[in-house]
């Protein structure tokens, strides 16, 4: 057993004190095997985590935030999580959020010099075709707003291409995989202390206006449709992402339409060539004034003893519309849903009220965790504290695909170390062994570790995450594996169980100091 530091320098007759008293923190945070046990049986067993992923995805689908499929999302978790016995599940509103966008129809053909179907879709807050058209493509690389000159007074009532053809890329390395041990162990380790790089804000709003008045140009050239090349890691797969904006202020381009960068690239090559060409195009998308406000999911397990402290755990929602949104994140989403299935199946006595949270706007920068965050525990940029933050105990958030739980990110807060370490042993045989004290960025535990809320984000294996399912065409159900999902569930539930049971709430970082908003974004100019 090891010694506390401040038994070191102890006195002989104090020092029994000081290791009774390191026993009993140590015994406190061993995990209970006979729940683990009870935990693995039903999250194995009796598991409907698939269950939950397919009525995200085959039933529902796409669930941008402000979308009619999103509200639809929110409301059949609601529910569910009512059906489960969950108490309070609720729609938090958070808004405004801005307009809503779906569409309903896209087609995409090559009529000349040969026929051929063309893979792609819509980019999001952009509009519809106004029925089927068909059109002569035209090459106009816009890179810069030097760009504008070069094809002013060409692109009326053409099809613009505005990409150059993305080079095709072989894969020599499998496309997914799992963390070997070698790359956990490495992952494990603290990174060395780096001097702190400068924000981007600056250059992210600078690329922001350059997109806006890049779509008005388009609009005012009267382009008939713009095509660009969706392309990431694969000459097959398109990257979803927006065309126009959510902000009703800002100018709605034209049709914008992503291809698969093979059928991008061939019609490049035939323009090159001066080889004449036909396309035919319809898409049928809708703008939703209607959705300007947003909103959480939220539901409980109402805890006993200190049922005013509170642990959470949550994924976000919202999904791009390019696949289903099944690995980013209806798995994270339908493992949250199972480990609180799972508690309740149990009926799991525990001292703590456990909430889950399920957040909207996560792909436009968190904004719905950091909402409820501000709303409920601390503003960052005042770091003026309400009576809820003294009360949370913990966020545990999953948002890295299907991949199983391999450990978890401490986020800087050593304190939690022995504790993580103790919950994640009855689950080393499954492969969950890290613990780093590393941060991982990029989902919605920021919000809460951005007041000094501890919010942890899960290790998990990439499978095809970063290669290719994260926000392509092809983020559906059958690229979700099931059992890691279920060994997932299981450690989520098992983690939040601790959490909720735990004497102590978990330690906590220091505060961070206050972080005023920089100097209002310039937005682009009103046309």
């Amino acid at each position: 057993m090891p010694i506390l530091p401040a038994c070191r320098a102890v006195k002989p007759q104090a020092l029994v004190a000081c290791l009774l008293l390191a026993a009993a923190a140590a015994a406190a945070d061993k995990a209970d095997l006979a729940v683990v046990h009870r935990i693995k049986a039903e999250a194995f067993d009796n598991s409907q985590v698939m269950d939950h992923l397919f009525y995200l995805t085959d039933v529902i689908g796409p669930r941008v935030t402000g979308s009619p499929q999103y509200r639809a999302a929110a409301e059949w978790a609601v529910e569910r999580l009512k059906a489960y016995g969950l108490t309070g599940a609720r729609l938090e509103p958070w808004g405004p959020f801005g307009r809503g966008w779906s569409y309903s129809r896209f087609a995409a053909h090559l009529l000349e010099p040969s026929y051929a179907p063309l893979i792609g879709f819509p980019l999001a807050w952009s509009p519809s075709t106004g029925g089927r058209i068909t059109g002569e493509p035209v090459l106009a690389v816009l890179k810069s707003e030097e760009d504008f000159e070069k094809h002013q007074g060409k692109l009326g009532g053409k099809i613009v291409l505005i990409d150059e053809a993305p080079p095709a890329r072989l894969s020599t390395e499998p496309l997914a995989k799992r963390l070997s041990e070698s790359e956990l162990a490495e992952r494990a380790l603290a990174e060395m202390p780096q001097p702190r790089k400068p924000g981007n804000d600056e250059e992210q709003d600078k690329r922001r206006r350059f997109v806006s008045r890049r779509n008005q140009f388009l609009r005012d050239e009267g382009a008939l449709a713009v095509l660009t090349a969706g392309f990431r890691n694969d000459a097959n797969m398109i990257f979803a992402s927006k065309g126009g904006s959510e902000d009703p202020k800002e100018p709605v381009p034209p049709p914008m339409i992503a291809l698969v960068p093979v059928h991008y690239n061939r019609i490049v090559r035939l323009l090159e060539k001066k080889v004449p060409v036909r396309l035919e195009l319809e898409v049928e998308a809708r703008f939703h004034d209607e959705t300007l406000e947003s909103m959480n999911v939220i539901a409980e397990i109402p805890g006993r003893a200190k049922k005013d402290e509170i642990v959470m755990l949550g994924a976000h929602l919202d999904s791009w519309h390019g696949g289903t949104g099944a690995t980013d994140n209806a798995a994270g989403c339908a493992v949250v849903i199972e480990a609180v299935r799972i508690l309740k199946a149990l009926n799991l006595p525990m001292d703590r009220t456990v909430r889950l949270a399920l957040w909207a706007g996560e792909e436009q920068g968190l904004l719905g965790s950091k909402a409820y965050v501000k709303q409920h525990f601390a503003d960052p940029e005042t770091m003026e504290l309400k009576p809820e933050h003294a009360r949370l105990s913990a966020y545990f958030n999953l948002d890295n695909g299907t991949g199983r739980i391999r450990g978890i990110y401490l986020q800087g807060n050593d304190m939690v170390r022995p504790i993580f370490e103790a919950w994640l042993e009855p689950f080393r045989d499954l492969g969950a062994t890290t613990v780093t004290i590393r941060n991982t960025t990029g989902t919605d535990h920021l919000s809460f570790d951005a007041v000094g809320l501890p919010g942890f984000q899960f290790i998990q294996d990439p499978i095809e995450y970063g290669t290719r399912t994260h926000h392509s065409n092809l983020d559906v159900y059958d690229n979700v594996q099931a059992g890691d999902l279920m060994q997932a569930a299981a450690i989520m539930a098992s983690f939040v169980y601790h959490a909720a049971t735990r004497p102590e709430m978990l330690p906590r970082k220091p505060l961070p100091k206050p972080k005023p908003k920089p100097k209002a974004e310039q937005k682009p100019p009103e046309h």
